[in-house]
């Protein structure tokens, strides 16, 4: 249920980024997500297609990029896209490991039509 206050946030970002500009529509926006971030990307559709009825983005294509999670080693730098059942690093055997990748959230792009197209 999340999702639903993460697709507010969203529309929010949108709203402030092209307030007092020039644009009309705005037909796509871009997300990135991480694997680790536990987004549902058809549960924020469906918010999204709700919440931006009578907006300017009303009917924006919604697009999201994944990212897979990825586990790095403070002692030996290493990177790995699974982490060991006891939280060691698979190169080193340290202990002293971090999730680098698959937390993110984020806008990457907005696509939007003008008034001076």
């Amino acid at each position: 249920m999340h999702e639903l206050a993460v697709t507010e946030g969203l529309l929010q970002v949108i709203t402030d980024q092209v307030k007092g500009s020039s644009v009309t529509r705005v037909y796509g926006v871009h997300l990135v997500i991480g694997d680790l971030a536990s987004i549902v990307d058809e549960s924020v559709q469906f918010y999204f297609d709700i919440l931006s009825r009578g907006t300017l983005v009303e009917r924006a294509k919604l697009s999201v990029t994944r990212v897979s999670a990825e586990y790095s080693c403070r002692s030996c730098g290493s990177a790995s896209p699974n982490r060991s059942q006891s939280y060691k690093c698979l190169s080193c055997g340290g202990n002293d490991l971090f999730v680098s990748k698959g937390q993110e959230l984020y806008i990457e792009s907005i696509d939007v039509e003008t008034g001076d197209d």
